[in-house]
């Protein structure tokens, strides 16, 4: 079986990078894994231009996790400043959720949070309602922060609501 590699997203992997993280997170496809938000948003999760945006912008970075020419995951890295990193857009195909590769993804993107921007913590924005998510997170080793920040209504880019008590919770992770 072929290795999977972790590198820095391109602009060629972009039509790939879209439809996986639609497949992760919505719409019938993503029920397959556990991570999917179908029950709490419809319609996208990103698009072409945002991931464009992403990939020009210096203090952003997506890593993908390819085996051979098969994209398995990615994750989006992010400064914040203030020795501050974050992370999101964390996708695995849901037919190979469960099997480690987030966890990969994750420790990758921490090793780049530090190396590339010198964070010393990294933060993360979960749904409080999907509890599961947030177990893996604490067994992680993140610890909510007790901050909200607000879902971003009345943006299709973000998606479609499905209920209108959405907002997030962040969670931080301390780099040593």
């Amino acid at each position: 079986m072929t290795e999977i590699t972790i590198r820095d997203a391109t602009v060629a992997d972009i039509p790939d990078l879209h439809a996986l993280i639609q497949s992760a997170y919505r719409g019938e496809a993503s029920r397959a894994g556990w991570t999917t938000e179908a029950d709490l948003l419809d319609g996208q999760r990103t698009d072409p231009e945002d991931l464009a945006s992403v990939l020009a912008d210096p203090a952003q970075a997506l890593l993908v996790a390819w085996r051979g020419e098969t994209l398995l995951g990615c994750i989006l890295i992010a400064d914040r400043g203030g020795e501050t990193g974050y992370f999101g857009m964390l996708s695995v195909s849901p037919t190979l959720q469960g099997g480690g590769l987030g966890r990969r993804l994750i420790e990758a993107a921490h090793a780049a949070l530090a190396d590339r921007f010198g964070a010393r913590r990294v933060r993360i924005q979960v749904f409080p309602q999907r509890e599961t998510l947030i177990a893996w997170y604490l067994r992680l080793g993140y610890a909510p922060t007790g901050e909200t920040v607000p879902f971003p209504y009345g943006d299709p880019r973000f998606g479609l609501p499905l209920r209108d008590d959405l907002q997030f919770i962040v969670m931080e992770y301390g780099l040593v």
